[in-house]
């Protein structure tokens, strides 16, 4: 049976590739963006790759806009893939900015999911995949905001899957490890903007393990077959970890966690290491 699938934040990065990566299983897909710029190189990509994709305009903020980009579209599958890293530090983010990342982090997707969830009962199948990170359960100072909204995407993802179970709709949370992005530029960015603060060297450090991390990352189209995979296998598992370093970041999580002893070593570790 053909499926639709809406992805939004498609214009570069793991966007536009699981935009590709779907295309090639089969699926007819549409990519959202924000500006007609975006579009074009959204198209030409596709073009290059040998694939046919549609594009449409969205920015997830935009309730109006949503409600009318799902009724067009009607999909089947729901990728909510935008959205942007925030480094800072928690309280030097002012509320405006917080707000700005929950509605594209969480209250955006959870809109979107409502909205194509009606469309997705009338046919009896239907697939929600939620773009999460080791950010959606781990918690690292100077991300705070960016992952009090992976936090709460996880959690209100959890309870929408077991709701949705039984209209035979699948919500799943796909979690990738570190993979090239804008991210690095952004990490860069900050490291300028906070020179002569009291968090100068975390930054820098936190910077610096990026650098070591980096040959553990995985591609972007690594990370964008498992979401298709995750958007059309006939059985879902309801969590996809991808990466190397995210599979052993887990792995040290889920060993310590449970010792509060265990967790303050842990973060005096952090705090030595990255010099607060």
């Amino acid at each position: 049976m053909s499926r639709t699938a809406l992805v939004t934040g498609a214009n570069s990065g793991l966007g536009l590739a699981t935009v590709l990566a779907l295309a090639r299983a089969g699926v007819d897909t549409v990519g959202s963006v924000r500006t007609a710029a975006k579009a074009e190189a959204v198209l030409a990509a596709a073009d290059a790759a040998g694939v046919e994709v549609r594009t449409v305009l969205l920015d997830v903020t935009d309730a109006a806009g949503g409600k009318d980009v799902i009724e067009r579209i009607r999909p089947d599958i729901l990728v909510n893939n935008a959205g942007g890293t925030a480094f800072a530090p928690v309280l030097d983010v002012s509320e405006e900015d917080a707000r700005h990342q929950l509605e594209t982090a969480l209250f955006g997707p959870m809109r979107l999911a409502r909205f194509a969830v009606p469309h997705m009962r009338e046919r009896g199948w239907g697939r929600v995949v939620q773009i999460s990170s080791l950010a959606g359960r781990i918690t690292y100072p100077l991300l705070g905001w960016y992952q009090a909204g992976k936090h709460a995407l996880e959690a209100a993802s959890g309870a929408l899957r077991v709701e949705l179970a039984g209209a035979g709709i699948d919500v799943v949370v796909v979690s990738p490890g570190g993979f090239r992005s804008g991210a690095t530029e952004e990490m860069a960015d900050a490291v300028e903007r906070h020179r002569g603060t009291a968090f100068a060297t975390a930054f820098r450090r936190m910077d610096l393990g990026f650098s070591i991390m980096k040959p553990l990352w995985s591609e972007p189209e690594t990370v964008a077959d498992t979401i298709a995979l995750a958007a059309t296998t006939k059985s879902p598992r309801s969590r996809y970890v991808v990466g190397v370093d995210a599979h052993l970041t887990l792995l040290v999580h889920q060993a310590t966690e449970p010792f509060a002893m265990v967790r303050a070593l842990k973060e005096g570790v952090v705090r030595r290491v990255t010099g607060l």
